[in-house]
């Protein structure tokens, strides 16, 4: 695992530090400018070479421009001296504004390194590695809505994580964003589009290395394994809970996450086309319900056709790693937000779930009815007049289980708190919560496998224990 300071390697730290160093040698004493100013010269030079090679992130750009301009300035004075000119240095009141205006480029340049990182995966704790791998499966039995061909079939594209023989050490590891750099650009690009923000807010995303490994081996231990399956946010990818992902799949769970085309933000599908999401929000609250509860439904659809695709590939029907692997009677339909919902309705309707997760999700479904599933909600801290009827809604369907089913308000979440958003951007809590840059994929993990330790696997104990050190917990 690389090192960071501050979100900086260390190439990238000695840079920042020589930079700082540049500038504050002007208002050092007379004996130490030269030496300060020829060490850190030589540093920033050195450290700007070795980024050029390995690729200097536009964060740092700031940082070199403000050690070049203050590098510059004291070079003045050197080549009047050498052009046998007489010396002149600037006066105080004129060199502090360019010190000033040095340092507030370097220090701009940190602090966007430190606010938009190269997301770093927590190691996942479990005894397995993790593999992953991407599939792509269509249902013959249904149109593709979104589409003006009348042949176009529902395409979804599917990423699973599974327990692994082993991730060893110097082995290749999956990209998170996408398969390779272009889809993860793609991918990277969509999702800023969608949400309206400058596309190199997700550059670091578009580099960074997952924990799990293409195409392991599946681990030789674990008979067969429950299945989680996993439904986006609005306009959200497949990976968007990579780390939750990984962390499951080293404690004997297999993840498969959906994307869903033409509602997530973009989906590269095997043919190569891009499939950019068609959803859009019209500002009528009643027709955008009447929307979403059509986008739910469909999602609903997708996540039971996936289930019935992994049995078929654990009888060997369809080829794949995990042949005679996978224990469908022990599934469990999850999601992010409108993901969320379409679990729930997905429950209600197809009762080969065994449970249901819902992160942060507004259910959607129009008719809801009884249904027999556990459900786990976890839910953001709701501010005064914030989404007044969230909760009652999402309450009086937890109370249609006839299982045990549990509401679980986290405090100081936000709506990214349950996602891998936290690992890269903005540590804002009214974006990402205030449990740090891990904080937020350890309490998702930690609360969501023991709902499923005690569901899926009939662990001994009760969930609410666990579920109470983390928030307000609500049991029906």
């Amino acid at each position: 695992m690389s090192v960071t300071i501050l979100g900086l390697s260390p190439v990238e730290l000695l840079a920042l530090v020589a930079a700082v160093l540049l500038v504050s040698a002007r208002w050092l004493p007379p004996s130490a400018r030269r030496p300060v100013r020829t060490v850190a010269g030589v540093a920033i030079a050195l450290s700007a070479a070795v980024l050029a090679v390995l690729g200097i992130r536009w964060q740092l750009l700031p940082v070199l421009a403000g050690g070049a301009m203050a590098l510059a300035l004291a070079a003045l004075p050197l080549l009047r001296r050498h052009a046998e000119r007489p010396a002149w240095r600037a006066r105080w009141w004129v060199a502090l504004p360019g010190s000033a205006a040095c340092l507030a480029l370097i220090v701009g340049g940190a602090g966007a390194a430190w606010a938009l990182p190269l997301p770093v995966f927590p190691e996942p704790s479990g005894a397995h590695g993790v593999g992953t791998t991407v599939i792509q499966w269509i249902d013959p039995d249904r149109a593709e809505t979104a589409t003006a061909e009348p042949d176009d079939r529902r395409t979804v594209v599917v990423q699973l994580w599974y327990p692994a023989r082993g991730n060893p050490e110097g082995a290749r590891r999956a990209r998170y964003l996408g398969r390779t750099e272009h889809e993860a650009r793609r991918v990277a690009r969509g999702t800023a589009d969608y949400l309206g923000v400058p596309g190199f807010m997700l550059d670091e995303a578009v580099r960074a290395y997952t924990r799990s490994t293409p195409d392991a081996p599946v681990a030789d231990s674990g008979g067969r394994f429950p299945i989680v399956l996993f439904s986006p946010g609005l306009g959200g990818v497949r990976t968007q809970n990579t780390a939750w992902a990984e962390e499951l799949a080293s404690r004997g769970y297999v993840v498969a996450a959906l994307d869903h085309p033409y509602d997530s933000a973009v989906v590269t599908l095997a043919d190569g086309r891009t499939a950019r999401t068609r959803v859009k929000a019209t500002g009528d609250d009643a027709e955008d319900t009447r929307r979403a509860a059509g986008w739910t439904a469909v999602r609903a659809a997708d996540l039971s056709f996936v289930l019935t695709q992994l049995g078929r590939l654990h009888r060997g029907e369809i080829p794949g790693p995990l042949t005679g692997r996978l224990d469908t009677r022990r599934a469990a339909a999850t999601g992010h937000s409108l993901g969320g919902a379409a679990a729930l309705q997905a429950a209600r309707q197809d009762s080969r779930f065994a449970a249901v997760i819902v992160l942060d999700g507004f259910p959607r479904d129009p008719a809801p009815r009884p249904f027999d599933q556990p459900v786990l909600a976890l839910t953001h801290e709701i501010a005064p007049g914030e989404e007044a009827d969230y909760l009652s809604r999402l309450t009086r369907v937890l109370q249609l289980s006839t299982a045990p089913s549990y509401r679980l308000t986290v405090p100081g979440s936000a709506h990214l708190t349950f996602t891998d958003s936290p690992l890269y951007l903005p540590p804002l809590p009214a974006l990402v919560g205030s449990y740090g840059r891990a904080g937020g994929p350890r309490v998702t993990v930690e609360t969501t496998v023991a709902f499923l330790d005690a569901t899926l696997r009939d662990k001994p104990g009760d969930p609410a224990t666990t579920l109470k050190r983390y928030g307000d917990l609500t049991v029906f």
